[in-house]
């Protein structure tokens, strides 16, 4: 897809002394904005799901070294397509900017994420008889936090991650990973050097592509001939029920429910047989897809179900979009009642948490150390950076029990239940956790 820059006109010849005196009076005219496209169908965006205003990328931790330069900010508008209805941000920044050789992010610092890895290969090793003669790839495969159990079967795999340091925690795990992006040129490569995948994974990865259609063609290259796709992603539609605005951020290019997974996919040859709806990331869906050609695996009834509660709901219609920016708007106000409330009464504030979503949060509320003293999180890559934008420090989770904070602020509201199990004894003095999505929520 191309994108076609206006061409600036001629200035009208005018005398030389007329033309200063005007300069003095007037700013030359902005030129025309190029208007966006959908990264999927080329139609129009027209029409406004959200503008977060303008945001820092949420990875980009700051490091102390860094702290007193300033930091590129990014549009951060996200807007929903008329013709195939994927809502969508743009892409600013490359993918290299994003994932590169120092990302901060290890989904094996998560209790809960690693337990949900191993009842998927539980469940789907007996669906699909995968054993030791299959090959199991996985896309964005971290630091081969799902791979491994596999691996422990005896089974082949396979992992492709662009972050070199994540990557390099994958390998010491024993899991064989390349260090490439996926798309159709890698997954060419790949099919030729170790074979095409019998079960192709990919877990939030799917919203992080800026050419939607060169990973999806990716995918339908690698996949066998008899082969399954399981693909996991946050879903549109507990996005907007939950007021999960703070999941919006540069690194997710694309907000997806099951009507517009199912259009992309089938235009690249992959019809979905079946879909789960999943707990995780604050409501996911799980798809399950195979070549069209392939019909060794029906389509069951749960995707022609959803398929239907979609419609019901409105998918198909701009006016399902149009109402959300509100009630984001509400869920600011909200968030930021309960912290001046909190401050005034001379009550102490602190984070649990860096991640993405959170410094969207912070970002778009406004939210500094002037409400919120520091954050805490799992991750040690994170400990002695600072949050971008925002410029909150990160420390390790016992900084809160050195502290004794009146209110802990859960950013990764998702691991809520994780958390308060992990920090419990932040009761002894009498502090409380704070959920602020779908709305503010004090927990004794």
């Amino acid at each position: 897809m191309s994108v076609s820059l206006p061409s600036a006109s001629a200035a009208p010849a005018r005398p030389a002394l007329l033309g200063k005196a005007r300069r003095r009076l007037t700013s030359p005219a902005p030129a025309a904005a190029t208007e966006p496209s959908c990264r999927f169908c080329g139609a129009a965006l027209h029409t406004t799901f959200v503008d977060l205003g303008t945001s820092p990328l949420c990875e980009d931790l700051v490091r102390p070294e860094h702290f007193n330069r300033a930091e590129p900010v990014y549009p951060l508008h996200a807007r929903v397509c008329g013709q195939c209805f994927l809502v969508q941000v743009g892409d600013f920044v490359r993918p290299e900017d994003i994932f590169r050789a120092e990302y901060p992010y290890f989904s094996s610092y998560s209790t809960s994420w690693l337990q949900h890895a191993r009842r998927y290969t539980d469940e789907v090793t007996a669906r699909f008889g995968i054993g030791p003669a299959q090959r199991v790839v996985e896309v964005a495969s971290n630091d081969g936090y799902l791979l491994q159990y596999f691996h422990q079967r005896g089974v082949p795999v396979l992992g492709i991650e662009p972050a070199g340091n994540v990557a390099d925690a994958a390998r010491a795990r024993g899991i064989e990973t390349l260090g490439k992006f996926f798309g159709r040129k890698t997954a060419r490569q790949v099919a030729l050097s170790h074979g095409q995948a019998d079960l192709l994974i990919g877990n939030n990865v799917l919203a992080h592509v800026p050419d939607i259609n060169d990973f999806v063609g990716g995918l339908q290259i690698m996949l066998k001939a008899g082969g399954v796709i399981t693909m996991e992603f946050p879903h549109l539609l507990r996005l907007i029920e939950g007021r999960q605005f703070d999941t919006i951020y540069h690194e997710h290019f694309s907000y997806l429910s099951l009507h517009t997974v199912e259009r992309i996919f089938a235009h690249h040859g992959l019809t979905l047989f079946d879909v789960q709806e999943l707990p995780t990331h604050g409501g996911s869906l799980r798809i399950f897809a195979r070549h069209a050609a392939d019909a060794s695996q029906p389509v069951g009834e749960r995707v022609g179900e959803l398929r239907r509660r979609e419609i019901e709901a409105g998918v198909c219609t701009e006016a399902f979009y149009t109402g959300f920016a509100e009630t984001v708007k509400q869920a600011k106000r909200e968030l930021l009642q309960f912290l001046i409330g909190a401050k005034n009464a001379g009550q102490t504030v602190v984070g649990y948490g860096a991640p993405g979503k959170g410094n969207t949060l912070l970002n778009y509320c406004g939210i500094r150390t002037d409400f919120l003293d520091y954050t805490v999180d799992a991750n040690p890559h994170k400990h002695g950076l600072y949050l971008p934008g925002t410029r909150i420090p990160i420390y390790p989770p016992e900084r809160i029990r050195q502290t004794r904070p009146d209110f802990v602020l859960i950013l990764p509201w998702n691991l809520s239940t994780e958390i308060r199990q992990q920090m419990a004894d932040i009761r002894d003095w009498g502090g409380r956790f704070v959920v602020p999505i779908p709305a503010v929520t004090v927990f004794d």
